[in-house]
């Protein structure tokens, strides 16, 4: 588990690659490039060979954890299997030399595929209308709090309050805050939902919208969302979805159908794109009818003449936001969740749904014994426990239970989140892990929570088998330094 400094592997004389005859004009090297771009000394590079650089690397990357190896039970993250088609199609030449400054008229089967994928989202949500253009989920947000607030402004009302559910993503409240909203807090109740009756007592004529997460952080649908939705639209305000968990719903309900006016969706989540490492992703956003004119620009629109059909990027919106990019989205990702949705095809899309569903289900029902549900069953596509149990009766933490299950091979799900649940841990399977990969996960916490009563030191020195072993992570954000070499 130990791996040198490439600059330990180097030798004297070694190289990687020989070039032949240079055909640059011969001369001193000060007549072809300004004196101020040449290194006063040599660069300090390594010198090994071509095989030894790849093996050095990939040595190294066997270190990491990554989907390609195992699971990532992140709930709420929604860490799942991209299937490999989806690179080879986001490598085709046809997208990959395509510029976005280039005319439209020499890019339309790009613009094809991105109007194409918007409708296929546009009827997966129940919208009227979808932008493709946010870079990220908490980008969608962002636009769909423009979104709001244009509509308010639109009708010349000064609204400056936003509703956030206690058990909602960080996310939420920070898109608020960035766009000037005062943001009030809405509990959840006994059974992990939002509260009714402190939402009555929140919905002020100064309320613009109210921000849910549908399912929630919890995993739990909110079954009173019909009336969730009279309260809101009854005071003029608007009903924001947070589409983090459509893996949920996807085949199954629809967003629009229970009365969301705005709802943003996760592209590198439910739809398959690679997610974690800081991206790229992609946040599209859905809109009802009466949002459609105020959709960032550029929009992408389907124009048919004279049995001819073209796509263009139009700006001519005047009552638009104006744009979320310099360019419109990360095409990368379009791509990739263009060709995984036309490979589920809509019984494909309800499938997931259903199998995220089961998955979580059947993974709760191996862990209920040892380890605490502050909230009742049954859950939809992820489930949160709490390590409260081992906490008190035998001083493990959570985080504790995360570090070991790096010995047995899998990555912890998300712990401490959300904040309504002490000593969480949120767990999602995803859809794409078999039976066998869940039981092996459902064995280790088991295994874990025996340790946890039998020989909690083992726990709390956890892990014993990584090439470093427990880091000080509230050093590490707080003094980060990415820089491994010279610095």
């Amino acid at each position: 588990m130990k791996e040198k400094l490439i600059f330990d592997l180097s030798r004297e004389g070694r190289r990687g690659i020989r070039f032949g005859t240079s055909d640059i004009p011969s001369g001193p090297v000060e007549q072809l490039l300004p004196k101020r771009f040449l290194r006063q000394k040599p660069a300090d590079l390594p010198e090994i060979p071509e095989s030894e650089v790849v093996r050095h690397f990939i040595r190294l990357s066997n270190f990491n954890y990554h989907v390609d190896k195992n699971m990532y039970p992140l709930g709420s993250c929604t860490m799942k299997y991209n299937p490999k088609i989806n690179d080879y199609t986001s490598d085709l030449p046809g997208f990959t030399s395509v510029h976005p400054l280039q005319p439209a008229f020499t890019a339309q089967g790009s613009l094809r595929l991105m109007y194409e994928l918007s409708e296929m989202l546009r009827e997966i949500a129940g919208m009227a209308a979808v932008t493709l253009q946010p870079a990220a989920g908490a980008h969608g947000e962002l636009t769909g709090i423009l979104l709001i607030k244009k509509f308010h402004e639109s009708r010349n009302s000064n609204r400056n309050k936003l509703l956030v559910v206690d058990s909602a993503h960080g996310t939420n409240p920070a898109s608020a805050a960035i766009a000037n909203y005062e943001i009030v807090s809405v509990k959840s109740n006994a059974e992990g939902r939002t509260d009714i009756e402190d939402l009555k007592t929140k919905i002020t004529p100064d309320v613009a919208a109210l921000m849910l997460t549908n399912p929630n952080t919890l995993g739990l649908f909110e079954k009173e969302i019909l009336t969730i939705e009279k309260l809101i639209h009854e005071n003029g305000s608007l009903l924001y979805m947070d589409g983090a968990n459509m893996n949920a719903l996807m085949g199954i309900t629809k967003p629009g159908d229970m009365g969301f006016d705005i709802v943003h969706y996760n592209l590198h989540k439910t739809f398959s794109a690679p997610h974690g490492g800081g991206g790229p992703g992609s946040g599209p956003v859905g809109v009802c009818q009466k949002l459609v004119p105020f959709l960032p620009v550029p929009v992408i629109e389907k124009i048919e003449e004279n049995g001819n059909v073209r796509y263009s990027m139009s700006m001519d919106k005047p009552e638009s936001i104006g744009r979320m990019m310099n360019f419109y989205g990360n095409f990368a990702v379009l791509v990739r969740a263009y060709t995984y949705t036309r490979m589920l095809g809509p019984e494909g899309a309800r499938r997931v749904s259903e199998n995220a569903i089961i998955n979580a289900n059947y993974l709760l029902s191996r862990l209920l014994e040892r380890f605490e549900l502050p909230y009742p069953k049954p859950v939809m596509h992820e489930f949160c426990l709490s390590g409260d149990r081992q906490k008190k009766q035998h001083n493990v933490r959570t985080l504790d239970i995360a570090k070991r299950l790096l010995d047995y091979g899998f990555h912890a799900p998300t712990i401490y989140f959300p904040l309504i649940v002490s000593e969480a841990l949120m767990v999602e399977p995803t859809e794409t892990e078999t039976i066998e990969t869940l039981d092996a996960f459902a064995d280790a916490l088991l295994a874990i929570a025996d340790e946890a009563a039998n020989n909690p030191e083992l726990v709390l020195e956890a892990p014993v088998s990584t090439p470093v072993k427990r880091l000080d992570e509230a050093h590490a954000s707080r003094k980060l330094n990415v820089c491994f070499f010279g610095c």
